[in-house]
């Protein structure tokens, strides 16, 4: 019932594609306008510089970034954004000196979105920054064009769902890779729909260097090739990964101790989910504020939705769209194998594993009208409400300090 209301609302959004921009134009400056204001209108602040690190790395900071000097017990260490832009500057300097501070064993491998941010960087710390903002958003309204072409008119209605998802814009609110890895990887995937495979295989092994979860749309696109014994198609889905092989063989012969199977640290199943709700209950044992609950339980509505996730791809006609089935479970898979410490312990952490959901559901309804979609869809637009409450009222203002004065 909910789904026929909103129908006619996608229907409509889709007849008006200059409505449906504008409304991701007002949202995302909304979003970004509210974090700015916290810090005196500074665009540096999304990027998360923290104390910590801004200190070792101080000659590539620019002058008057936002640095967060941290809450008790973790030294202003900021968030992941910054740390693709310090692995940036070696790269517009044409070196690879990398940042101090970072493990590169683990951040190294992810150098696409860095790529990227260095070709501002070139012109400058502060061109950087305005790099991380360009690539986060046009890269996003590009590949959303490009989704639309491949979807049916069906379909058409609900790519809204991709320009609006609420992780991708949780990924763009901190200036991290998500948003820019799913956006390169849906221009990849057109050019391979359209046969144009030599455009498909650089932005497949620049969206696998930008992170490694592209894989779990082109290893089922791989699958597919073998299952059809498309010997060409097999050794153009291969040929995705020469270019990563060849940059972390690098990696091996320049750190000595690094090793691919570094990320398989981080796979501990539903360790994760178990001690979120177990950290649920202490919380409601102890009897503490509403706040503290409140904050707990904004992860809550991502934990229905990645049960919704595992059930959905069994929906429908099983044989249709199939890689795309093996796809979103991939994804699901990652969630429900992420520890709590490094992901369910942060909103941000875990929310943004479900951007490429978005579009693999996406090219699923595509194949086949039948899956149960509505609660998926319904959902994730409840998360989007929530997260814009959560960016314009809920969300508190950090410790921080402009520029190094007083250090």
């Amino acid at each position: 019932m909910v789904q026929k209301r909103l129908l006619p609302i996608f229907l409509f959004f889709n007849s008006k594609q200059w409505l449906t921009v504008l409304s991701f134009f007002l949202i995302w400056g909304v979003s970004t306008l509210g974090y700015w204001k916290k810090y005196e209108w500074n665009p540096t602040s999304m990027v998360n510089f923290g104390y910590e690190f801004a200190m070792q790395n101080q000659a590539e900071t620019p002058e008057k970034a936002v640095l967060f000097k941290g809450e008790a017990g973790d030294l202003g260490a900021g968030y992941d954004g910054q740390i693709f832009y310090y692995f940036s500057r070696p790269l517009s300097e044409f070196n690879l000196n990398w940042p101090k501070g970072f493990d590169e064993s683990y951040r190294a491998p992810r150098i696409g979105y860095p790529l990227l941010i260095a070709l501002f960087g070139l012109f400058g710390k502060t061109a950087a920054i305005f790099g991380m903002y360009f690539w986060n958003i046009s890269l996003i309204l590009l590949s959303y064009f490009y989704l639309r072409k491949l979807l049916n008119e069906e379909t058409k209605p609900y790519a809204i769902l991709y320009l609006l998802s609420p992780f991708a814009l949780g990924s763009y609110y901190v200036l991290v890779s998500d948003t820019v890895m799913v956006s390169i990887l849906i221009i990849a995937y057109y050019y391979y729909v359209n046969k144009n495979y030599l455009p498909f295989i650089i932005l497949s092994s620049l969206a696998i260097l930008t992170k490694e979860p592209a894989l779990f749309l082109l290893f089922p696109l791989g699958l597919a090739a073998v299952f059809r014994k498309d010997w060409k198609r097999i050794i153009i889905v291969g040929s995705v990964l020469i270019i990563p092989v060849c940059w972390h063989l690098y990696l091996a012969y320049r750190f000595p101790n690094w090793r691919p199977g570094r990320l398989t640290d981080f796979i501990l199943p539903f360790e994760g989910l178990i001690s979120y709700m177990e950290s649920i209950w202490r919380l409601l044992g102890s009897g503490t504020n509403w706040k503290d609950l409140a904050r707990l339980f904004s992860r809550f509505p991502l934990v229905i939705l990645f049960f919704l996730g595992l059930f959905l791809p069994f929906t429908g006609k099983i044989s249709k769209g199939w890689e795309f089935r093996i796809s979103f479970f991939l994804i699901m898979f990652m969630v429900g194998t992420a520890g709590y410490y490094h992901f369910w312990s942060v909103y941000e952490n875990v929310s943004r594993m479900f951007t490429l959901s978005i579009p693999v559901l996406l090219l699923l309804l595509n194949e086949d009208k039948n899956i149960r979609k509505q609660e998926y869809i319904l959902f994730t637009l409840f998360i989007l409400l929530l997260f814009l409450v959560k960016v314009l009222l809920i969300s508190k203002q950090l410790s921080y300090q402009v520029g190094f004065i007083g250090f």
